[in-house]
């Protein structure tokens, strides 16, 4: 294991009402001994909060105490209408207003989907909440709840805690939910794993119902994180492309062109892109039994080139294979026209496999976790 918050390997850095359910929530809590101080003040220079903590004020979960923790986490933040007892109880409760609800979880581990010297705290946070969120939105299904558990040394910063949970609500207000409960572990570095809960509409969205005909369509920007995360590894002045940079940092799923769509759109398949457009959609091809053919000319985005010249990179590879956008890629009956905010980019076709201008896509089409480098 490398050695905490040494980074050797930029590349690993990708990455109300009606009936309701219980949900085994516990809450948050600090459990153990702390790490080491070196790495409390690393992470503090990080956030730069040194200033502002006073002499008697906690610099650390492990001086703060676990039920102040808990205190200072919740307090003052109020539950959305689909978290029906929030905090404070051994489970809370989420509403189920259609009698059941979608759920999600994903996992983000230091050094391996986010880096400290990369992103702050509060990146972090929205970024935990965002690719969640976006697996219950790809569903067809409304955002309603969140659990979040936190693995982190004794030794971490009060102030870091402050900016990272500000994060995880700042999404998830943006997605339209709030935040019912969680745990907080020691760790020796940092873990965070969320689960999303969301309401459905009357038919889930699957991966399985593409059908021969169909246009394939995306809303949201694509290769952006990963042109983000190639100005990161190759320490390029960052100050030339602050959004795409941020891309990374934070993805921006457009939910609300998901959940805005008429109740007639002609959807039969989608998923989000979570791990790169050609791998996505090949998840949903194998799913629905049928081939899908990209057209690379509709993918072209003009704000990625001059960072692609910069590195010497062609940003196809990016559009085509760059994970965590979290944009949405879906299938919609050929027939008929595309709801606002959705892009043609592709057709589904008899057969199996994906293709990109009718010929094989040389090389991996996106991340896979344990493939090698990933």
């Amino acid at each position: 294991m490398a050695p905490l918050l040494g980074f050797p390997d930029p590349s690993v850095a990708n990455r109300g009402g009606g009936q309701s359910v219980c949900t085994g929530i516990r809450r948050f809590g600090v459990r153990g001994a702390g790490t080491s101080t070196v790495y409390a003040a690393r992470l503090t220079r990080l956030i730069g909060k040194e200033s502002a903590i006073t002499d008697s004020t906690p610099r650390t979960v492990r001086e703060l105490g676990e039920f102040a923790l808990i205190a200072r986490m919740n307090g003052g933040r109020s539950q959305s209408t689909g978290v029906l007892l929030g905090p404070g109880d051994d489970a809370a409760i989420v509403a189920a207003p259609a009698g059941r609800y979608v759920v999600s979880t994903d996992m983000l581990v230091q050094d391996r989907h986010f880096r400290l010297d990369w992103s702050a705290p509060g990146d972090i946070g929205r970024k935990a909440i965002a690719q969640n969120a976006a697996d219950v939105v790809a569903m067809g299904a409304a955002p309603s709840a969140f659990v979040v558990s936190l693995g982190c040394p004794a030794d971490t910063p009060v102030a870091f805690i402050d900016e990272f949970v500000d994060g995880l609500w700042a999404e998830a207000r943006r997605a339209g939910a709030s935040i019912a409960g969680g745990d907080v572990v020691r760790s020796p570095l940092l873990v965070i794993s969320v689960t999303a809960f969301g309401d459905p509409p009357d038919r889930a969205v699957l991966r399985s119902g593409a059908r021969p005909g169909d246009t394939v369509a995306v809303a949201g920007r694509l290769g952006w994180s990963a042109a983000g995360l190639a100005l990161l590894a190759a320490g390029a002045d960052l100050t030339r492309f602050p959004e795409v940079v941020a891309a990374h940092r934070v993805p921006q799923p457009p939910y609300d062109t998901v959940l805005a769509m008429p109740a007639d759109a002609a959807i039969t398949a989608m998923a989000d892109v979570s791990d790169g457009l050609l791998a996505d959609l090949g998840h949903l091809a194998a799913a629905s039994g049928v081939a899908i053919d990209v057209d690379s000319a509709a993918l072209g985005d003009p704000a990625l080139r001059p960072v692609a010249e910069l590195l010497g990179e062609d940003p196809l590879g990016w559009l085509l294979t760059g994970g965590e956008d979290h944009a949405f890629a879906a299938t919609f009956d050929g027939a008929q026209p595309l709801p606002p905010g959705w892009v043609a980019v592709g057709r589904v076709g008899p057969g199996s496999g994906m293709t990109v201008d009718g010929a094989a896509w040389a090389g991996p089409a996106g991340w896979e976790s344990f493939a090698e480098g990933g």
